[in-house]
């Protein structure tokens, strides 16, 4: 199987090869992933990252791509260039994606043919980000969206996975598979002390007092009370969080 690269700014990774089939997670532009099987439009594909697999859309992707830099604001506007004059997109690249430059113009990459983003949007692709509450924290008001992993829309699991993603260390993408990668671990800089596990859900403590979460009663990400947080779902669900031993 050879590695392929996505090369949209994002797109749905669905449970079936159907559009009416649950999308379970999403794929920002730049990942890289390998085909399992093709079907009718659709792709069974494997992400290298965290090893998820889903049914993408089946079109032209990249086979060969070595990004160079990547995305670190919540979104970037694509730009195209007319003479020397560069005009905005409806279209964005999201925060942590990849990409390779082509060329650099007046405060300006070119990432693809006519494609151009701000230079600086962007880090360095080996740049290391320490602070996982600043990016966070970037997602706040984001709406809660069920398999997203973007600011059009994210769930609880993806906004912890995002900040590992973005540093391209592994984690697991599922709440509950992220609950067994840390009853593994020994250790990830005390990264599994400051986070919470319910069965589905997952939340990281900024504090002794607040915890921040893409809440799905809530709608969208949001900080709050951890005591309070922690009665109101067992209030709703009747759910206790789960220790991480």
């Amino acid at each position: 199987m050879k590695n392929n690269f996505f090369n949209k700014s994002i797109g749905n990774i669905n449970s079936r090869p159907f559009l009416n089939s649950e999308v379970t997670s999403q794929i920002l532009y730049g990942e890289k992933f390998k085909i399992l099987s093709k079907k009718k439009g659709w792709v069974k594909i494997k992400t290298n990252y965290d090893n998820y697999t889903g049914f993408i859309k089946s079109h032209k992707f990249l086979k060969k791509f070595k990004p160079t830099d990547k995305i670190y604001k919540l979104k970037s506007r694509i730009f195209k260039k007319n003479g020397n004059r560069f005009s905005q997109t409806k279209n964005f690249l999201y925060f942590g994606s990849g990409v390779s430059i082509i060329s650099k113009r007046m405060g300006f990459f070119e990432f693809e043919k006519n494609k151009w983003i701000k230079i600086n949007d962007t880090k360095k692709i080996n740049h290391s980000e320490k602070n996982i509450t600043k990016i966070l924290k970037l997602f706040l008001n984001v709406k809660y969206l069920w398999g997203g992993k973007s600011s059009k829309g994210i769930d609880c699991s993806a906004l912890i996975q995002i900040f590992f993603y973005y540093n391209r260390i592994f984690f697991p993408r599922d709440t509950k598979d992220q609950l067994k990668y840390f009853r593994k671990i020994s250790n990830r800089k005390n990264y599994k002390k400051k986070i919470i596990f319910w069965k589905g859900h997952v939340a990281y403590c900024l504090n002794k007092e607040n915890l921040i979460h893409a809440y799905g009663p809530k709608k969208k990400v949001l900080i709050m009370n951890i005591k309070k947080t922690i009665n109101k779902i067992f209030k709703d669900t009747k759910l206790k969080p789960i220790q991480v031993k």
